[in-house]
């Protein structure tokens, strides 16, 4: 009883502030509230969720979906490595890191479906689950989604997902499966608002917030020199999990657009093996 009394409460103190903030807005733009039609507009508007023009080159089937998301995470100046399977995530790690000139620690996400790796199976492996600190040098973070079109990461907040994780360790490392690599933005917001529509533990409401990563952070503000690790992490490696058997191919037969005699050619002695390339 006491539980729902507070909520209640929370529920009408929130009421109370946001039309306290919209009353504010509204005396600075002296006017008073919507006329009924126009209050009517906007309330269909939000509830149907207009799709906005969905590009061609997002509109692919699963195995190029995937070669595409790689292609562009790379362009980006990220790094992919595909694995076979979950339980393939730990050696994936720690190799990322030896390549790096890393020490084996780093600080993950309390995500359900990373704390059931096998990270015994590396007892090279120190980490510690929590939200990043500033002192973390590393950071395994557990991905929502992927968009192929850009290369992007989707990040909705939640205590499972800390954002700190996407923001203050030096080199990110995010676990995504190929199964959540969608072509477009719109797909995104759709398979969210699927999630999130009135049920538990959300309760129907969006995350706090939901970040869109696309390669490290980078600026080019002073003298238009790139600048990795401007704004949060210089490194971010993805390790791609092929959980769709649908989608597995080679990388090279659906990244690169020639055709198959362009990419597999014979050369005689003497000539240039590609004239494409």
């Amino acid at each position: 009883m006491m539980n729902h009394m507070l909520q209640a409460r929370m529920a009408t103190g929130s009421d109370i502030s946001r039309e306290a903030i919209l009353g504010a807005v509204r005396r600075g733009l002296r006017r008073g509230a919507l006329p009924a039609d126009q209050a009517a507009m906007l309330d269909g508007r939000l509830a149907t969720h207009p799709r906005h023009l969905i590009p061609a080159r997002a509109r692919l089937s699963g195995p190029e979906r995937i070669a595409m998301f790689v292609k562009n995470v790379e362009k980006e100046f990220g790094t992919v490595e595909r694995v076979e399977d979950a339980a393939s995530v730990p050696a994936a790690v720690v190799d990322y890191l030896a390549a790096q000139n890393l020490e084996p620690r780093f600080v993950l996400a309390p995500h359900p479906a990373l704390a059931a790796l096998p990270w015994a199976d590396r007892p090279m492996l120190a980490f510690e689950t929590r939200r990043a600190v500033p002192t973390d040098v590393v950071s395994v973070q557990h991905a929502w989604a992927g968009v192929a079109e850009t290369g992007t990461l989707v990040f909705p907040s939640g205590p499972e997902r800390p954002t700190t994780l996407n923001i203050l360790p030096e080199t990110e490392i995010a676990i995504l499966r190929a199964s959540d690599i969608l072509g477009a933005y719109e797909e995104a917001w759709d398979r969210l608002r699927a999630e999130r529509g009135g049920a538990e533990p959300s309760g129907g409401f969006m995350p706090r917030n939901v970040m869109l990563v696309t390669g490290p952070s980078r600026s080019a503000d002073i003298e238009q020199t790139l600048e990795l690790g401007a704004h949060g992490p210089r490194r971010l490696h993805v390790i791609l999990i092929e959980d769709d058997p649908a989608a597995r191919t080679l990388l090279s037969e659906t990244a690169d657009p020639r055709p198959a005699a362009a990419r597999e050619p014979i050369a005689r002695p003497g000539e240039i093996a590609n004239p494409a390339d």
